[in-house]
């Protein structure tokens, strides 16, 4: 299909236009079935936005038009659009100029000026629907039945014929089919399918975000039929030719919940201050093989999405929690990376092979922070040897770490992680800031040292491979993080030529800063996003020159495809023919594309979920007070959050006690009447005014002695 896709495409090249008929006779094509195919190809041409038809039955290249064609995202406010082109391309679409297109939709769009630095364009057609279900809230007016859909992004209510009701109330959580687009004048239909409960029942939460982000934790027949013909345990046959390391003090190091172990390490100390770092990563390649119903389907779903509790698998639990899981006193099969590191922490040589390996212990984070803490009960119960290993790995990490922050990386961003505890009603009790102890430090340096050293093979061989990279961040948004900082009373200099070297120098400044979270989220803001690529381009939050996934391949497809080009690269003695270039050179930009974006919708859905669960606190607490920290300032108010939780919300400038002005040069907000003045930094007591669920949205308003001191001095 795709040869013939190109064929129609070079069509273009000598002729602007052609109709059906002239593309059939073009191509020499007389047969049905021959013609079939042809109409198929134009279809996905049409779909992929390189084929455009117009109203009198031509049909045009896309390239010799002033027209793109991408996929169309709304913000959440829905006051404006981007349209993403395949080849990355980002264009503004106006609200007024989206036509009856939606979040998510496939669209053509003419380019007819600027927005600010990027080409605005309009939507002259819509050439595939993203959605054909919605999630969102059954409400009644004026007798007539609407879903308000939870995601902001889709900016359309959609009626419901009385008919399509199917027993759902107001204020009910429903998944509903769209049967009816939106059309000038016309709102869009949908007939509701689920009903999944209340509003205001946790219990809809889950099933809501992964009904949004179209998640199932179900497989399709013929992957469990596969499933049926894989072994329940690992066989001889499938240890032979292998490393044998079954003998070796490995173990793993997770969290507490953890089900499914993708990496175990082991230690050894050398002659001459030397380390020899072991890093051994499940063997899912062994039983996933290339184009099956298996791997189809994990490049379908590209990742696992945690949603609190509940686990959304890239695999079956047959492989995650089972087969392919590093679980203690079994043989399990790995693709293991060993390291001789020296006291600067540089690898002098390494060692990759297929190995099999036995967990000797089941660790956790917990478990080893107490241990390195000094915990003598901890160091009797794990024995000398795990002891003596895990000592040795706490040394070698901090190494690691100290060798990353002299070539500049950022090793300091905590991420503002946060564990939602739950009752057994699924009901939050309590929000509580993740902190990262050495233990979660060990296993960081641990893996980017053996996604460094395999990324590093491929680039030196100069073969196609998956990198994760991450670019540098634009002038402009530095800018910003640069204001913030100085707002603060901070200063840091910011050269011409960023890099991660300064920003490291800014989280160190603000290391026991009340505002630190708030830093850390505009750092993070500030720069792009790291993605998959098939071109290395590094990866600046790392500050290495070639970085890719390799460590977790039960619940990320591209470490799945790197082992898969490492088994191949050594098995043909470190080399690919001109043919397996030629095939990965096309294959790996599409499955680095894919995965970048299947990636995305997994962060969305688990802050969807997140959003919901801080919001869900917060309404149990409408009548505490707070300490909170104004983390922005705007022209409608202040951005607080409350630093213990890490809740955020807005204290609108409509509930102040005075006219307020913003000083946009200087950030403040500054009183009429009293004078008082509100700057980033500011620590304020505030109360719980409103918390939408759906939304994710909270509105704070000021309480405490200061605010009534304020108001009787306004009042005199």
């Amino acid at each position: 299909m795709d040869d013939l896709k190109r064929e129609i495409l070079s069509l273009f090249e000598a002729d602007s236009k052609y109709t059906l008929k002239a593309i059939y006779k073009a191509l020499k094509v007389k047969a049905k079935d021959e013609k079939r195919m042809v109409r198929d190809a134009i279809r996905q041409l049409l779909e992929e936005g390189q084929l455009i038809r117009d109203g009198k039955g031509y049909y045009h290249s896309a390239e010799s038009s002033n027209l793109v064609a991408g996929t169309i995202e709304f913000s959440r406010r829905g006051t404006i659009a981007f349209v993403t082109t395949d080849q990355g391309q980002e264009i503004a679409v106006p609200v007024e100029f989206t036509s009856s297109a939606m979040h998510g939709d496939k669209v053509l769009i003419e380019i007819v000026g600027k927005w600010r630095n990027l080409p605005m364009g309009k939507v002259t057609r819509v050439l595939k629907r993203g959605k054909e279900k919605i999630v969102g809230v059954f409400e009644v007016r004026r007798t007539r039945g609407f879903v308000i859909p939870d995601d902001p992004k889709i900016i359309y209510d959609f009626y419901v014929p009385i008919e399509c009701i199917n027993g759902a109330k107001p204020h009910q959580r429903v998944i509903a089919r769209i049967t009816k687009w939106p059309r000038k004048g016309k709102d869009p239909e949908a007939c509701i399918e689920t009903v999944l409960g209340n509003v205001d029942d946790p219990k809809t939460d889950v099933p809501a975000v992964m009904a949004k982000y179209d998640l199932t934790d179900r497989f399709p027949d013929e992957v469990l039929a596969e499933l049926e013909q894989l072994p329940d345990d690992v066989r001889q046959e499938d240890i032979d030719g292998r490393m044998d390391l079954r003998d070796e003090i490995v173990f793993t190091i997770d969290g507490e919940d953890a089900k499914d172990f993708d990496d175990a390490v082991s230690i050894k100390k050398l002659p001459k201050g030397k380390y020899l770092l072991g890093v051994h990563i499940a063997d899912v390649s062994h039983y996933v093989k290339e184009n099956t119903a298996l791997d189809k389907e994990a490049y379908r779903r590209g990742t696992s999405v945690y949603l609190l509790d509940t686990v959304v698998p890239m695999l079956p639990f047959k492989l995650s929690n089972n087969l392919c899981s590093l679980m203690e006193d079994k043989d399990r099969l790995t693709f293991t990376v060993e390291m001789i590191i020296d006291e600067e922490g540089r690898v002098l040589d390494f060692d990759v092979a297929p190995s099999v390996i036995r967990s000797k212990k089941r660790l956790t984070y917990t478990i080893v922070n107490r241990l390195l803490e000094g915990d003598q009960t901890i160091e009797r119960a794990l024995g000398k040897q795990i002891t003596d290993s895990l000592k040795m790995m706490h040394e070698l990490s901090l190494i690691l770490r100290q060798a990353r922050q002299k070539r500049g990386a950022i090793t300091d961003i905590e991420g503002g992680e946060v564990e939602v505890v739950m009752d057994d009603k699924g009901q939050v009790v309590d929000i509580v800031p993740r902190k990262r102890g050495p233990a979660e430090i060990l296993i960081e340096e641990f893996m980017i040292r053996a996604n460094e050293t395999v990324a590093e093979i491929f680039h030196n061989a100069g073969l196609p491979f998956v990198y994760r990279v991450h670019e540098e961040p634009d002038p402009e948004t530095i800018l910003q993080l640069k204001e913030y900082v100085e707002a603060l009373g901070l200063k840091v200099k910011f050269p011409k030529t960023m890099h991660p070297s300064i920003l490291q120098k800014v989280l160190e400044l603000v290391r026991d800063h009340p505002l630190r979270s708030s830093v850390e989220k505009l750092m993070v803001r500030s720069m792009k996003r790291a993605m998959y690529s098939f071109t290395n381009i590094g990866h600046f939050g790392l500050a290495s020159y070639a970085y890719t996934h390799f460590t977790s391949p039960i619940r990320r497809y591209p470490d799945l495809v790197v082992h898969r080009l490492l088994k191949l690269y050594l098995r043909q003695g470190n080399r690919f023919t001109e043919k397996q270039i030629e095939i990965y050179s096309k294959l790996l930009p599409k499955i680095a594309q894919h995965c970048s974006k299947r990636e995305r919708i997994a962060d969305e859905a688990e802050w969807d979920l997140l959003a919901m669960k801080k919001v869900e606190y917060i309404s149990r607490h409408m009548d505490k007070i707070f300490d909170a920290v104004v983390t922005n300032v705007t022209r409608f108010g202040l951005f607080v959050e409350i630093p213990d939780k890490l809740i955020s919300g807005l204290v609108h400038i409509s509930t102040l006690d005075d006219y307020y002005f913003y000083d946009e040069r200087k950030n403040i907000l500054v009183g009429e009447r009293t004078g008082r003045i509100f700057k980033i930094g500011d620590t304020l007591k505030v109360r719980v005014l409103r918390a939408d669920k759906i939304a994710g949205e909270i509105d704070f308003e000021l309480v405490g002695e200061e605010e009534r001191v304020d108001k009787r001095v306004s009042r005199k």
